[in-house]
């Protein structure tokens, strides 16, 4: 009956000491499961501040890319703009060589066109009698 005595005591005092220690414990835990909480939060805002910052990036490269392609555009068509013009300016000004020549041949008949024989032969020669002495 003694040792029934004293295992109800032991156990009566370790049940006391586990009351007391317990919430010790789990007042620690809960603190570091606090601090491990905060530690998530503050990386989760650190990465998405770096998300913001590369999506603004991202953003931003894209834009000069449209508008870096809508410059070019207008560039090229600008430049077939100045093409169409002066192929328009070339037949007009061919055009109104052709009515010199047809003038001219109706006002002297006798007279010889020695500028179309030229350019028949430079067309003839591929391109290489423009310039070559008569």
């Amino acid at each position: 009956m003694k040792t029934l005595v004293i295992v109800i005591v032991v156990v009566v005092v370790l049940a006391i000491i586990a009351l007391l220690v317990l919430p010790r414990v789990r007042g620690r835990a809960t603190e570091r499961n606090r601090i491990a909480a905060q530690e998530h939060l503050r990386e989760a805002d650190e990465r998405t501040a770096r998300a913001a910052s590369a999506q603004a990036a991202a953003e931003e490269q894209a834009a000069r890319a449209r508008r870096e392609r809508a410059d070019a555009e207008l560039r090229a068509a600008d430049s077939e703009r100045d093409a169409e013009q002066r192929l328009a300016e070339a037949e007009r000004e061919r055009i109104e060589a052709q009515r010199l020549q047809e003038r001219a041949g109706t006002l002297d008949p006798t007279l010889h066109d020695d500028t179309a024989l030229r350019d028949d032969t430079a067309l003839r020669d591929g391109g290489e009698g423009f310039d070559a002495p008569r």
